[in-house]
């Protein structure tokens, strides 16, 4: 046990000196200590002689792990005691059914505000279950913005939104003032930024972006939101349910969750979300700034709508894509293609992302600029 522990170690610490800079859009990076205590784990959980991933989850060892998740999540997002806060599994995906079982009554009407792919699959979702209605589209425009001026009807059951567009670049930087229940779909920024959790009905958010590894979803629900659409809810689908059983009506991701524990420890000890803003909005206006200077380069998003985790940009002349991609090569840069709907580059800036990683990116398009413009 002791000489896989110590091999285990090496391999970390070969990998810090070998650091690649990783803006995958997600599953992303995650913070280097977590890594290794997650390794770590792994052969040998709080002194157990037990891996994290083969011991009960209903030991006393992983029920404090989930205790102490679902607590930093309520304390890093002042989660008020109106709210409950599980960890499921199926990632957003399953929410965008799971949201309209819950929250869509069979004679009422849901509202969609769509701002991408993401958003426009939740709509269907709902769609396919009863009434749902867009009531506002950025997909004329290649959801290159974040519609404004909508109106939300005072009767619908519901308003959907989704705060970040990782594949277009773009980012609700405020959300509506409403009297129906708002929910929304907090994926790839969540933790990013503060928020007024009591604004919400409910949040979701799969783990793979800021919070863990792929495999559990976060949901953040009013309680008083519950038990009030009146339609048939399959019982594994139920949000009530997961409250009444602390997150183990069923075997929950035990790894995910540990490693979401890990992270959210992380960001506490840095300061919290306050502090991991403030860097966030630093690594964005490095690159942002870049973008705009470099005649080579153009963004994609309007800039209002810009987005502080993901940044969408374009060459403005092909031929320079080979030069370009041979110098972020170079660097040991990963993970900057865009997605096939828009086309070029996006490097995706989420917590764990070091302002060095953004500043060699920035360096290799101010090195191509030397060279080519």
């Amino acid at each position: 046990m002791l000489t896989l522990l110590i091999r285990v170690t090496l391999c970390f610490t070969l990998m810090q000196t070998m650091k690649t800079h990783n803006f995958s859009a997600g599953p992303c990076i995650l913070p280097g200590q977590v890594f290794e205590e997650a390794s770590k784990a792994l052969i040998d959980f709080d002194n157990l002689g037990l891996s994290v991933i083969e011991i009960s989850h209903r030991s006393k060892n992983f029920v404090a792990v989930m205790d102490e998740a679902v607590a930093l999540v309520k304390e890093l997002l002042q989660v008020p005691d109106t709210h409950e806060v599980v960890f499921l599994q199926g990632g957003a995906s399953l929410q965008f059914a799971m949201v309209a079982f819950n929250f869509l009554s069979e004679t009422g009407t849901a509202e969609y505000l769509d701002t991408g792919a993401w958003a426009f699959k939740a709509h269907k979702e709902a769609a396919g279950l009863g009434s749902a209605t867009i009531i506002a589209s950025s997909k004329h425009k290649n959801y290159n913005f974040i519609p404004k001026g909508y109106a939300i009807s005072s009767d619908a059951d519901y308003f959907h939104c989704t705060s970040n567009n990782t594949i277009y670049g773009t980012q609700m930087k405020s959300f509506p003032e409403t009297n129906v229940p708002v929910i929304c779909d907090m994926s790839s920024d969540i933790f990013s930024r503060s928020v007024d959790v009591s604004k919400f009905d409910l949040i979701y958010a799969g783990a793979q972006k800021n919070l863990g590894p792929a495999g559990a979803t976060l949901v953040i629900v009013r309680k008083d939101a519950l038990g009030k659409s009146g339609r048939y809810i399959p019982t594994m689908l139920k949000y009530q349910i997961h409250i009444d059983k602390g997150s183990m009506f069923n075997t929950p991701p035990v790894f995910s969750v540990y490693v979401s524990m890990l992270t959210l420890r992380w960001l506490k000890e840095n300061g919290g979300v306050e502090a991991i803003e403030a860097r966030n909005a630093a690594k964005a206006t490095l690159l942002y700034n870049e973008i705009d200077r470099n005649p080579l380069f153009v963004g994609t998003a309007e800039v209002e709508d810009r987005s502080t985790m993901n940044a969408c940009f374009l060459l403005k002349d092909e031929a320079h894509k080979t030069a370009f991609e041979a110098l972020v090569k170079a660097a040991k840069i990963n993970g900057i293609n865009g997605h096939r709907d828009v086309g070029g580059y996006r490097a995706s800036m989420y917590n764990a992302l070091g302002l060095d990683s953004v500043q060699a990116l920035v360096d290799c398009m101010q090195e191509l600029e030397k060279t080519h413009a």
